[in-house]
């Protein structure tokens, strides 16, 4: 029995329409599988734009902190340079000042000697000439200027004709006030029992200082520095090598 060859096939309802197809799959399925897919790219798309973002933060990071760095690296090395400079400056100025130079006073004031550096200057007045104290002297790195100019000066070395104990009670007023403050001291090369007093704070009025005084005999000894700038030399120079005769 021939059968027609229009009929439909595999007992296909007449009535009933074929579903559409693309590409060898329904719509339905293909919009399903579509937006499978769609989902997922879109994940990859923000995850590489993401990971581009980050990449480019890091990167101008990096070249921030790079060129940071140089510029910190600059100044350290900058730095370096001129604390080594200055450190070899102080070394050169420390060594100028030896072989230290030597001052002695006359007999009669009780040959005070002092060692000062020897690339300061001195200018002293001995024996009390024209009404002045028995010694009085100056000295500075340099040259020793002129008291109009009102220096600190770096060493002033003094023999006065006053008692002790007098002199001492100027500074009484400037305890009491916390201006200075003072301390028994001995010289460390003086072997005798000779003591002292050292006065640290405003020795004169305006001039923070320094200043040891000595009993002797009817008179005084008296070392100061008249500015802090020379402190070092002052107790590791002048009052190291300090001595005189009682």
């Amino acid at each position: 029995m021939n059968q027609d060859p229009f009929a439909p096939k595999y007992g296909v309802n007449p009535q009933q329409p074929m579903p559409m197809q693309y590409g060898g799959m329904p719509v339905g399925q293909h919009k399903k599988s579509m937006n499978g897919l769609l989902i997922p790219f879109i994940l990859l798309v923000l995850l590489f734009l993401a990971a581009a973002g980050f990449g480019i933060w890091a990167y101008a990071g990096m070249q921030d902190y790079k060129t940071n760095s140089d510029k910190k690296a600059a100044a350290a090395v900058t730095i370096a340079q001129r604390d080594t400079s200055t450190s070899k400056d102080k070394e050169f100025l420390e060594k100028e000042k030896n072989p230290l130079k030597v001052y002695k006073g006359p007999e009669a004031s009780g040959t005070i000697t002092i060692q000062y550096p020897k690339t300061w200057s001195a200018f002293v007045t001995e024996n009390g000439k024209s009404g002045g104290e028995p010694v009085d002297g100056y000295f500075h790195p340099g040259f020793v200027p002129g008291l109009e100019s009102n220096t600190n000066f770096a060493l002033r070395v003094k023999v006065v004709s006053k008692q002790y104990t007098d002199e001492l009670k100027q500074f009484e007023s400037k305890v009491k006030t916390g201006k200075v403050k003072i301390s028994p001291y001995k010289a460390p090369k003086m072997t005798g029992g000779t003591i002292g007093s050292r006065v640290d704070g405003e020795i004169n009025t305006g001039q923070q200082g320094s200043m040891v005084l000595f009993p002797l005999r009817d008179k005084t000894i008296e070392v100061s520095t008249e500015s802090t700038q020379f402190a070092g030399d002052f107790d590791g120079i002048i009052l190291a090598n300090l001595t005189f005769v009682p």
